[in-house]
């Protein structure tokens, strides 16, 4: 059977402005990948990073590089020997898995064997700002159960101490998003303890973070861009205790999978995230998601609109996907 590979480039407006300590966004520019047979069309959308060299045009490029073998059916394992792990490959796995499961009239979830899927309780997210500003935002997120700060400037112990005060009943995630450094790191972990912060993300950045063998872990620490696939995991023991799990960042739903099932032997904990972008990029993380110790899929919340259908989100209940929507 033929396939057709269409490729597609969407914006979708912020609700505000998205900030965090490498920088701010309006919107969030994503990639579909779309691939239709005589009798089904799979979907799959990712979200290009500046931070890992990503593009639009770059990934569109990859996506295209790929075509003839997609039109003859290339499948999931050929995909991941043809691209890297990453934005484009996540956005034609997760089409590949849309498309096995719509031909056979089922869910992923059947085909992965994981039963019926839960709502999952996600974060909430507070932008980077002055620590008053960041309070603010924070106070109205109080009655939520997880949420998660931005942060990684300068005086950063007054942020933590400050939105901790906000939301006193919230367990606070801090992702400092790589903005701390040797000098500071031990200051700010000793503020979250204080603060009773439950996780703090990525303080160091990726590659810099020898030094979290050597200090204690008041709080526990969270790989983000130090982690993208299941084979970078054996070089964080000893420095992190939990790791995020993004499929723009493993390539796709089939390496996240992967990821976790080895994160798990390890002993990792496990946060599953995303970045901004639309419910068709947070649907195939949702099935990794329902064994994850911190969920962090609010990504369409933070656009002004999100796509229909879209994931339904009942305060911070995030309920999986429809078939219609993706799997």
């Amino acid at each position: 059977m033929s396939t057709i590979l269409e490729i597609g480039v969407e914006r979708w407006p912020i609700a505000g402005t998205f900030t965090i300590s490498r920088g701010s966004k309006t919107e969030a520019a994503v990639v579909i990948c779309r691939l239709v047979t005589e009798t089904a069309t799979g979907r799959g959308e990712c979200v290009p990073y500046a931070r890992y060299g990503e593009s639009i045009d770059s990934v569109c490029e990859q996506i295209e590089s790929i075509r003839e073998r997609l039109v003859q059916g290339l499948d999931r394992d050929d995909l991941a020997k043809l691209l890297p792990a990453g934005a484009a490959r996540n956005a034609v796995d997760c089409a590949l898995w849309d498309l096995e499961a719509k031909s056979a009239r089922t869910s992923v979830a059947e085909l992965l064997g994981l039963g019926e899927l839960r709502d999952l309780t996600t974060a909430v997210t507070v932008s980077f700002g002055d620590a008053e500003t960041m309070a603010a935002a924070t106070a109205k997120f109080a009655h939520r159960p997880l949420i998660k700060v931005k942060v990684g400037g300068d005086d950063d112990a007054d942020r933590i101490s400050a939105v901790a005060a906000a939301a006193p009943a919230s367990r606070i995630i801090i992702d400092a998003n790589e903005g701390w450094n040797d000098d500071n790191i031990v200051a700010n972990l000793l503020a979250c303890a204080k603060a009773g912060v439950a996780l703090v993300e990525q303080p160091l950045p990726a590659g810099q973070d020898a030094i979290l063998r050597r200090i204690p872990h008041p709080v526990p620490i969270c790989a983000d861009e130090s982690v993208h696939a299941a084979d970078d995991l054996h070089q964080l023991a000893g420095l992190y205790d939990y790791v995020n799990i993004k499929l723009d960042k493993t390539g796709g739903l089939t390496e996240a999978l992967r990821m976790q099932q080895e994160a798990r032997r390890l002993g990792f904990g496990i946060m599953v995230g995303c970045m901004v972008g639309t419910s068709l990029a947070m649907a195939p993380a949702m099935l990794v998601a329902q064994d994850a110790d911190y969920v962090d899929l609010d990504g369409p919340l933070i656009l002004k609109k999100d796509r229909e259908p879209g994931l339904t989100f009942s305060g911070s209940l995030v309920s999986p996907p429809s078939p219609v929507l993706w799997g």
